[in-house]
């Protein structure tokens, strides 16, 4: 258990301490962009692998806090599937919030189809994927995984806007009235409309064909069929 605590410890630590503070700016003034964006990415494929080992190796430990049985697993299948209907189109999707992508900004189009639901897509598809899990789980190792994960992926899209503000200002605090941080948001509040031909049917389908694929792959892979 000691493993996956400080394995899920480094990960988000990675994420929200190192990359989204001003110690990423002292970083890349002593290294270099190019540099601290190999390492950065060493680091964080380093610390999923670490992270995943740890829970394998934590679970059936550990008290459970939660069992909502088999009507929880079988609404974490829609969870899921709305999870990647963010996730897949979020990361086909130019996004002044994705890595290298600032330049999309000059687009006079740029807030359109998935942007008008949320300008984090992936970041709260991941978050979607690990509530699923966590009310499906309530074991203390898949608390730790899938809640370190969901932190991250809510603090994350707070931490990405902070750095795009200070690096981008007027760019981006027009692109940000225009869009909103919480799914719906901006929709719901008048400023943008639904458009779903825009996130186009094509990413839409292969989310579900993920989707589906991932249901059958499921107990191969992770030895637990959610349709049980």
């Amino acid at each position: 258990m000691t493993a996956l605590i400080a394995a899920a410890v480094f990960f988000v630590s990675l994420h929200l301490l190192v990359s989204g503070t001003a110690l990423r700016g002292v970083l890349v003034g002593a290294i270099k962009e190019g540099p601290y964006m190999g390492l950065f990415s060493l680091a964080s494929v380093g610390g999923i692998v670490w992270l995943s080992m740890a829970y394998g190796d934590a679970r059936g430990l550990g008290p459970v806090y939660w069992d909502l049985g088999t009507g929880a697993r079988h609404a974490g299948l829609v969870i899921m599937l709305l999870a990647l209907l963010l996730v897949v189109p979020g990361l086909t999707t130019p996004n002044p919030t994705s890595v290298k992508q600032e330049g999309t900004l000059d687009k006079p189009d740029v807030v359109k189809g998935m942007l008008r639901i949320t300008r984090h897509p992936f970041l709260w598809g991941v978050a979607i994927w690990a509530l699923g899990h966590l009310l499906s789980n309530g074991d203390l190792p898949s608390v730790i995984l899938f809640g370190s994960i969901l932190a991250l992926g809510v603090f994350g899209t707070v931490s990405i806007d902070a750095k795009r503000r200070k690096a981008l200002g007027a760019k981006w605090d027009a692109f940000a009235a225009q869009t909103s941080n919480i799914p719906f948001g901006a929709i719901l509040t008048g400023r943008q409309k639904l458009s779903l031909g825009e996130i186009g049917w094509c990413r839409l389908a292969l989310a579900v064909a993920i989707w589906a694929a991932l249901l059958w792959a499921h107990p191969m892979l992770f030895g637990v069929s959610p349709l049980a």
